[in-house]
């Protein structure tokens, strides 16, 4: 379950870091509002990365312990 979770995590990572790509992209064309939408997003993204690393390290100590 543990390596499951490691790489829906991993997607979430690098759905992210396109994201960002698209937002710098995005906001240098002048469309700040698009931008500061997708920041937001991002900052969700980053809240449940956080959610998602504390449930994995759970995970991998109750299935390593004796």
């Amino acid at each position: 379950m543990a390596d499951a979770l490691e790489l829906l995590l991993l997607n979430q990572h690098a759905i992210a870091a396109g994201l960002e790509e698209a937002a710098l992209w995005i906001e240098a064309r002048g469309s700040v509002y698009t931008h500061d939408n997708i920041t937001t997003a991002l900052e969700r993204l980053d809240i449940n990365a956080d959610a998602i690393t504390t449930a994995i390290e759970k995970l991998r100590q109750i299935s390593s312990a004796p």
